[in-house]
Order: structure tokens, then sequence, then C-alpha cells
């Protein structure tokens, strides 16, 4: 696998977890933890793009 894919495969996720992300904050029984939990997801994925992103 690419470089370019392997970000473009990780920017995909990224958009998931922001999908789930707000439907999560949006359903009733959802938990903060579970929340939380998700958002750590989105933030690591986010930092991996970055850091892929400075060396391509």
């Amino acid at each position: 696998m690419s470089l370019s894919s392997h970000v473009e495969e990780l920017k995909k996720k990224h958009q998931a977890l922001s999908k789930q992300v707000e439907e999560a904050q949006r359903a009733p029984g959802s938990s903060d933890l579970e929340i939380a939990e998700l958002k750590k997801q989105k933030l690591r994925l986010k930092e991996e793009i970055e850091r892929l992103g400075e060396r391509a």
C-alpha cells in the first residue's frame, strides 16, 4: 500500500468516526465515556494523518 493510499484510508476512517461521534452525541442513550473514546480515536487518526503528511 502506498503512503498516499494509506493516508486516504485513514481520512476515510476519520470521517466515519466524525459521523459516529455526531450520532452518539444526538442519541440519548450514549454515555459520555463512549463519546470520549470515539473522540480519542478520531484524534489519534488525525495525528497519524498529519504525521504521514509531513513525510509525503
